[in-house]
């Protein structure tokens, strides 16, 4: 008896990745992180995680990780960065990492949302690279309130810093298995603490 090649089942690994607090992220899938404090979520998940960060983002972008305020979340020797030299190539390079399953976490940083066909090609890639070796996370960091079409999941996060306390607004604005919702996050130096406030749908 013949096994076939091929599956035309998704590779869906069986766990998924601690995000803040109770709140998960499924693996070998792509999720979208937008707002103002994009890219303090994306550490938050870093710090979550063991293992080496691909962070993609163009070469010519000014507005750089600063090393210091990395440290507040995990060791910047955790970070490699990818910078194409066409904006076109941040998502080739994404998905070339996840095929590979070489890294846990790749994080990219879009000018804009990408549209759906991109986004299912990172899906594929991520789910080959889930089959070879770890199962991988996409993270694409987007302006404003985001929009990349077919993401697993979209999460805005904003600073609501007041004079005592580190804080900030996080909403899951999507996601496939559960509703909107708004979380007040805090951050203890070690760990994100969560606090439900309201749901939003």
């Amino acid at each position: 008896m013949n096994t076939p090649l091929i599956s035309r089942t998704s590779y869906r690994p069986a766990s998924n990745q601690t995000f803040i607090a109770d709140l998960t992220l499924a693996r070998a899938r792509t999720h979208e992180f937008c707002g103002p404090a994009r890219r303090t979520l994306a550490l938050m998940l870093a710090a979550r995680m063991e293992g080496s960060i691909y962070w993609i983002r163009t070469a010519w972008e000014g507005d750089r990780l600063h090393a210091p305020g990395v440290t507040r979340f995990c060791d910047p020797s955790r970070v490699s960065f990818v910078e194409p030299q066409r904006l076109e190539d941040l998502l080739w390079s994404t998905e070339e990492v996840l095929r590979a399953g070489c890294v846990p976490l790749v994080v990219t940083e879009l000018p804009k949302p990408p549209p759906l066909t991109p986004v299912r090609r990172l899906h594929l890639a991520a789910e080959t690279g889930a089959q070879s070796d770890g199962a991988p996370i996409s993270v694409l960091l987007t302006p404003e309130s985001g929009g990349a079409q077919g993401v697993e999941s979209r999460w805005h996060m904003a600073a609501k810093h007041t004079a005592k306390d580190q804080v900030w607004s996080l909403n899951r604005l999507r996601a496939r298995m559960v509703p909107p919702q708004e979380f007040r996050v805090s951050w203890n130096g070690q760990r994100a603490h969560l606090e439900a406030t309201c749901t939003t749908a």
